[in-house]
């Protein structure tokens, strides 16, 4: 294999980043004694509402654990920025072959794991054999693996990766879970312990409660900012809310409550930030159930909906309607949000023609976050009005990953779906929505493969299908609430990957 592709595109990444001297601390405390923050420990408490059970974000699909470790603790080849572009870091640049097929990534000779071990060619070609190995994988992950076809090392600091077919997509996925690169060399539990190259580790995971990282002790790139930073989790957004007025937080990463927005308008305290985020909040339909198989059903239960009366009861008005498994800042968006419009007359007209003019009844399983149970009354309420018994079940979001997620035990249900371009989780019929769409998932291929000047009208035509077959229900695309303390900086406002990025934050 040429090291080289005989003629290549190559992305440069930017000099040396020169660290910054920090003198102002994020938070303060008198305690003193083993483990415990001293005075001088520069501290960062940010309120969030998913709890991750395990650190190991290979075989739980829950979002909170990247949200923790992507690029905290855990690095990658490639990362995505604030805008949803791709940037260097454990690469310092890549090289894509003619027939995109082959990239050749150069790795940075100063990256190393926590351990001291090198981030090197070999360390990559382990990472990807493991996960090819790894019969826990989520199902996610195995579809995003499935295109690599294998992994050289050229040299210790050149690694090739080559695919079975082109993809538009796969760099993107490179950028978040699958692309998290565990030290070769660990041998532990990676549901309890870290083994990344970032800039902080796992120091406790207090279940239940909080999550604690602590400042690796030698990063190879840009020191971490704080000494240490804990994420608390709360199921109550009122108590959250609290807890920043309080002081007690320093950050809360996404409002949950955003009729609460008045109690932070004090602009001395506090600042607003206002973004949007990859979090598609889908009615998920069981396709496995014969009535959700129908497609008439299927349009029936989105035209009883009104989504845009839903988001302003639900979450006051703030977000985006959308009508297909696509968000404002995706390159392929295009307003479908009038697909299958509101008609309560028409959805019975569609039931009777399925054959359920008597009624439906439908188990309707949400997990207890506020967006989730809150659409569900409303939803359960209009579809009410056109004959369909809606039966809602609360569960707690470990009980609803294990139950609904993984062994689709459900007929409807309601979640944010916060991957960054992840319309292609329809074309997969052993995802949870189990939609087996031909005809969808062979425009998506067709899209995913195309040359990137092509991929877009493809991507268009996709989406349109998705949603005139109503695959799923989409009420609203979550907005990016943030409330920090005043006088942090960095903080995007916009949320476009699944990490909650503290290499970007400071104080000052």
């Amino acid at each position: 294999m040429n090291s080289r592709p005989a003629r290549s595109t190559r992305w440069l990444a930017r000099g040396m980043c020169v660290a910054l001297a920090l003198t102002l601390l994020a938070g303060l405390t008198s305690c003193v004694g083993s483990g415990t923050p001293t005075s001088t420990t520069r501290t960062l408490v940010v309120g969030a509402t998913l709890e991750p059970q395990s650190m190991n974000p290979f075989d739980d699909t829950s979002a909170s654990i990247p949200q923790v470790l992507l690029y905290n603790v855990y690095e990658t080849l490639v990362k995505q920025d604030s805008d949803g572009k791709i940037q260097p870091l454990l690469a310092q640049s890549w090289d894509v072959s003619d027939d995109r097929l082959t990239y050749t990534f150069h790795l940075n000779p100063a990256a190393t794991f926590t351990s001291g071990t090198p981030v090197n060619a070999d360390a990559v070609v382990a990472n990807i054999q493991r996960l090819k190995t790894d019969a826990r994988l989520t199902e996610t992950l195995k579809a995003q693996l499935a295109v690599v076809d294998s992994a050289t090392a050229v040299s210790a600091t050149e690694v090739q990766i080559k695919l079975t077919r082109p993809s538009m997509m796969w760099l993107y996925d490179m950028s978040s879970t699958l692309g998290m690169l565990v030290d070769p060399s660990f041998t532990g539990d990676l549901a309890s312990t870290t083994a990344g190259s970032g800039p902080y580790e796992l120091g406790k995971h207090n279940l239940g409660q909080s999550v604690v990282l602590q400042k690796a002790a030698s990063y190879w790139g840009s020191p971490a900012r704080f000494d240490q930073v804990t994420f608390r989790y709360f199921s109550d957004p009122n108590a959250m809310n609290a807890s920043m007025l309080s002081g007690d937080l320093d950050i809360i990463s996404n409002l949950q409550a955003p009729d609460a927005l008045p109690q932070f308008a004090d602009t001395t305290r506090f600042t607003t930030l206002f973004g949007t985020t990859n979090g598609e909040v889908v009615l998920g339909l069981n396709h496995k159930n014969p009535a959700l198989d129908d497609v008439r059903v299927r349009r029936a239960l989105t035209m009883a909906i009104d989504r845009k009366g839903l988001m302003d009861t639900v979450w006051n008005g703030q977000g985006t309607l959308i009508g297909s498994m696509v968000v404002p800042t995706d390159p392929w968006y295009q307003d479908l949000s009038g697909t299958n419009p509101y008609d309560p007359a028409k959805a019975k007209e569609l039931l009777k023609e399925a054959g359920y003019a008597s009624g439906l009844t439908l188990r309707f399983r949400v997990p207890v976050v506020p967006y989730a149970t809150k659409s569900a009354q409303f939803v359960a309420s209009q579809l009410r009005d056109v004959g369909v018994t809606a039966q809602i079940e609360e569960l707690d979001f470990p009980r609803w990953v294990r139950e609904v997620l993984t062994n689709g035990d459900y007929d409807m249900t309601v979640v944010a779906h916060v991957e960054a371009r992840d319309l292609g989780k329809f074309a997969n019929p052993a995802y949870y929505w189990h939609n087996d769409d031909p005809t969808f998932a062979k425009l998506y291929q067709e899209a995913d493969e195309a040359p990137p000047d092509q991929a877009i009208p493809l991507m268009e035509q996709a989406a349109a299908r998705l949603a005139d077959q109503a695959a799923a229900v989409w009420l609203f695309a979550l907005p990016n609430i943030v409330i920090t303390k005043a006088g942090l900086t960095g903080v995007p406002a916009n949320m476009v990957t699944l990490s909650f990025d503290l290499t970007t934050i400071a104080t000052g």
